[in-house]
């Protein structure tokens, strides 16, 4: 086996401390591993001890570069650009092992024997520091002195822009196995890039779903103000948008001052969202978490989802807690997630990597993914390479000509066309994955797959532990060996992701107004007179803070507070919410926020109740004329005098009968049948039926006449007030200056709007109280209220007022909150849990379906007894008359019976004389024959 060939590189200084403290000889051990020193100014026999320390302490490999076969010595060479970020511990891995898998995979090919023009493919490296011009620099200089034929890299999204339009302009292909940027996914502005790494469009794809997955609707971004920052920002709230979600604060992290620009606590305390996404290269996070750590900005307040894991050793152990809870989503290979690879090639790879840089390696199952996209990137081009050179075996130029000077911006791949149209039809197994590309974008097409990482507690501390996988064909799922989440909190329950009122000390104004809010006094235990809130909104507030668990501190308006100064008084901050009977209105709205409705409302017009004092005993009689009832009565008659001249000869009913009753059989015939309901006869002749046709003519009309005009008569005689409705205001049926409106509400606004246009003629008032007051003083005739409050103080208070006409100004109640305010999705899904359980129905039974007051609706038409006096008068004559009639004639019979009444009674007191007489006769002889009890002689046995 080929032996290894190190070489190391040290900071003098370094050197020096190590030289001094230790004294052994290693050069036997030298010149068996073939191990070369170099470093400035330093004793060749220090080197031995230096050797010995760093080979056996096994010190940090950033110190370290392990030397693998030279790869220039072909005429066929790829480039790597890998991240200078050896003095960044947190992505010192990336960037190893990426530059250890491109080499294995060249190694590899060779292996393979696979030749171009009859050569191994060699390689150069170069190490970039983030600066794009260093980039290009190093890009330059290798290409004026190298057949380049294809870049893999660079690493970051900076970078790439520039070099991508370097390999463009040269003709080679470049592609990259980290670079994310969506903005370089599109195929016709950058046709020679390529990436296996999934773009930013399949990650913020797949943090949608993880927010679907736990009903999260909004979050914050923080990014770092580059490519790789803005272009995923971007397509994050891109893809947010288009799914209905929010990206509610979009935060630069400055990588020049490394520093977040404005107050991170300030941001994320006054935003509703509680989950943080940080989307920044892993330098740069602990630095990010230590500040919001010290700013009380973790858990449990907040989820945070970084795009990379770090290790977590480096932080204060204070700080672990706070830490637990936060996720990192990352893409990985397939195998992670159970999808096939190319076994085959990622364990020859990993061979090639232990045998030239051991010490490097961190164990199969430890290898960065970067690192596999890095192999796979480069055996894409190999592979390619392979095919263009074998279908131009006949063509004139090599398949590897360049044509131009040898200066890197003057040369030209000759067939880049053929080269990049193969590259957009690779499909093969790879070791991360399929790889598979088209010409539509850059991106692969299959195989973006990802994991999310909890921080959860362990041994060491805390750690990263995979919980969650996806798959673009599939979606989240539990990850294979995970058993459970730890969310922010050390919470198995997953939070809201919202700003949630639990534990918050609210200011809520109330404003008193029955049955909303009833304020009564009351003396307390120690004696004092305090006020007792009770009502529907008390109510409320209770219901709302037990299923919410704010804590709640009531305070009651003045009563000359106006609803217009509640809503300013939240705007102000001396009222945190305003919970009461406040119309959700255009104008309010342009100043605060409203909660969902908490009660529907509209506006009734409130007036005084008219008395009935008239008495009409023939009420029922108004619906004819005086003229027209004398019309009727002589039409009846007439009739009658013609059935009874007609029919008198030829009707079995007139026969034996006096002229007199003939006369009145005809005049009941013609009544029966002009009432429509009939008689004891019919008629027998043909003149007969004629009239009685006529009869049944005249009463259908006259019936329905009676009855509709009676209906209606009676249905005035309800309505006696001055209006009907909020039409007749509209109209001026009534004097502006008679109807009360109460300033600052929103019935204001709509006789302004509605009515006078802007004009206050209306009688102002300042409160409720006062317009009770002006209604039954009679200073003003109506006023505007709301409906729940209008029909509570009609039932129960105030009797003798009422509510007319119908609903008008619908609308609804919502709790009054500040513009924008950070709890609003909380409260509002709570209101709506109340509504959905029915609790809100109940509250409004219990407080609004209370009636104290005697009186019936007010809007109801049922007729009294005073309209239907005369009627039942007339009825009670008519019986009396016909008891009269019956009793003349039944006379004879009367007196007979009298007679013998009189008679018998006469008899029976006789006959009871005589039984008194003989009794006391009886009664006298009985007591004389009694002995007295002292004449009675006892004898004795």
């Amino acid at each position: 086996m080929q032996k290894a060939v190190y070489i190391f590189r040290f900071d003098s200084d370094i050197l020096k401390i190590i030289c001094r403290r230790f004294k052994l000889r290693l050069a036997k051990y030298i010149e068996e591993n073939q191990i070369v020193c170099q470093a400035a100014m330093i004793p060749s026999w220090n080197f031995q001890y230096v050797l010995l320390y760093f080979m056996v302490a096994q010190l940090n490999v950033n110190y370290v570069r392990a030397v693998w076969p030279l790869g220039n010595s072909s005429n066929i060479q790829l480039l790597g650009l890998f991240d200078n970020l050896s003095n960044k511990s947190e992505s010192s891995s990336l960037s190893i092992h990426s530059r250890a898998m491109f080499k294995s995979a060249l190694l590899l090919s060779r292996q393979y024997n696979i030749t171009i023009g009859g050569q191994f493919i060699g390689w150069q490296s170069a190490e970039t520091n983030g600066n794009i011009i260093d980039a290009l620099s190093k890009t330059c200089q290798a290409l004026s002195f190298s057949n380049i034929v294809g870049i893999v890299g660079p690493g970051l999204s900076r970078e790439a822009y520039l070099v991508v339009d370097f390999g463009k302009t040269i003709g080679i292909p470049v592609i990259s196995y980290s670079v994310t940027d969506p903005d370089l996914s599109n195929r016709n502005v950058y046709r020679n890039f390529f990436r296996t790494v999934p773009s930013d469009n399949s990650t913020a794809l797949a943090i949608v779903k993880l927010f679907a997955r736990y009903n999260w609707t909004s979050c914050i971004v923080i990014y770092q103000n580059d490519a790789f920052g803005t272009g995923g920002s971007k397509i994050i709230n891109e893809a947010f948008i288009n799914n209905n979600l929010i990206v509610d604060q979009l935060i630069i992290f400055d990588i020049v001052t490394l520093r977040i620009r404005g107050d991170l606590k300030n941001y994320l305390t006054n935003s509703p969202a509680r989950i943080v996404i940080l989307w920044v290269q892993s330098s740069y996070i602990k630095s990010i978490l230590e500040n919001a750590i010290q700013h009380d900005l973790m858990a449990p307040q907040f989820t945070w989802i970084l795009c990379s894991s770090i290790s977590l050793k480096n932080f204060n152990e204070t700080f672990y807690e706070k830490l637990i809870g936060s996720f990192s989503i990352e893409p990985v290979t397939a195998s992670v997630v159970d999808a096939p690879i190319n076994t085959t090639l990622l364990n020859a790879a990993y061979q090639i990597w232990q045998q030239y840089e051991p010490e490097t390696f961190p164990g199969a199952t430890n290898v960065n993914s970067y690192a596999l996209f890095a192999f796979d990137a480069t055996w894409t081009l190999i592979k390619s390479l392979e095919n263009v050179c074998a279908t131009l075996k006949n063509n004139s130029y090599s398949c590897l000509s360049f044509i131009g000077s040898s200066f890197c911006f003057h040369r030209r791949f000759v067939h880049s066309d053929l080269l990049l149209n193969t590259l957009c039809r690779t499909d093969f197994l790879g070791v991360s994955g399929r790889i598979k590309f088209n010409f539509n974008v850059t991106d692969r097409i299959i195989g973006s797959y990802y994991y999310a990482q909890n921080v959860q507690p362990s041994s060491n501390g805390s750690d990263f532990v995979p919980v969650l996988q996806y798959s673009d064909s599939t979606d989240w799922k539990t990850f294979k060996q995970t058993n459970v989440i730890i969310w922010p909190g050390s919470s198995l329950v997953p939070p809201t992701g919202r700003a949630i009122l639990e534990g918050i000390t609210l200011r809520i104004g109330v404003i008193e107004s029955p049955p909303f809010t009833i304020v009564t006094n009351v003396i307390d235990e120690v004696g004092q007179n305090t006020s007792k809130l009770t009502g529907y909104v008390p109510d409320l507030i209770q219901l709302l803070a037990d299923k919410i668990g704010f804590i709640p501190n009531v305070q009651l308006a003045p009563p000359n507070q106006t609803y217009a100064g509640l809503v300013q008084e939240v705007v102000n901050g001396h009222y945190d919410i305003v919970i009461g009977d406040v119309t959700i209105t255009a104008t309010r709205r342009e100043l605060v926020g409203f909660s969902n409705a908490i009660f529907d409302n509209s506006l009734r017009i409130l007036m005084r109740k008219t008395p009935d004092v008239s008495i009409e005993m023939l009420a029922f009689l108004k619906p004819f004329s005086h003229t027209l009832w004398l019309l009727v009565l002589g039409a009846c008659v007439y009739a009658g005098l013609l059935i009874c001249f007609i029919e008198r000869q030829d009707n079995e009913m007139f026969q034996n009968r006096s002229i007199l009753s003939q006369i009145t059989m005809s005049i009941w015939y013609s009544f029966g049948n002009i009432v429509g309901y009939g008689v004891d006869f019919h008629v027998n002749t043909a003149a007969g039926r004629l009239i009685t046709a006529g009869l049944y003519m005249l009463s259908l009309i006259l019936v329905a006449t009676y009855t509709a005009n009676l209906a209606s008569d009676l249905t005035i005689s309800k309505s006696k007030d001055s209006i009907s409705g909020i039409h007749d205001i509209k109209n001026g049926k009534m004097p502006f200056n008679r109807i009360g409106i109460r300033m600052g509400t929103a019935g204001e606004d709509y006789y302004l709007r509605e009515i006078s246009f802007g004009s206050r003629s209306y009688y102002p008032l300042k409160s409720r109280q006062e317009m009770y007051d002006s209604l039954l003083a009679g200073i003003i005739d109506a006023s505007f209220m709301d409906i729940g409050t209008a029909e509570y103080m009609t039932n129960n208070i105030y009797c003798n007022l009422t509510v007319i006409g119908e609903d008008f100004d619908k609308g609804v109640f919502g709790i009054v909150t500040p513009k924008e305010w950070l709890y609003a999705k909380d409260l509002d899904v709570n209101i709506l849990l109340l509504r959905e359980s029915g609790d809100l129905d109940d509250l409004r039974q219990k407080w609004f379906q209370k009636r104290n007051c005697l009186n019936l609706d007010e809007t109801s038409i049922a007729m009294q007894i005073n309209s239907m006096g005369g009627l039942f008068l007339i009825f009670t004559i008519g019986t009396f008359l016909s008891l009269l009639l019956f009793l003349w004639s039944k006379r004879f019979i009367i007196k007979h019976n009298l007679l013998n009444l009189l008679r018998r009674k006469k008899f029976l007191f006789k006959k009871k004389v005589k039984m008194v007489k003989y009794s006391s006769k009886t009664s006298n002889h009985t007591e004389n024959s009694r002995i007295p009890l002292s004449t009675i002689v006892r004898l004795r046995p």
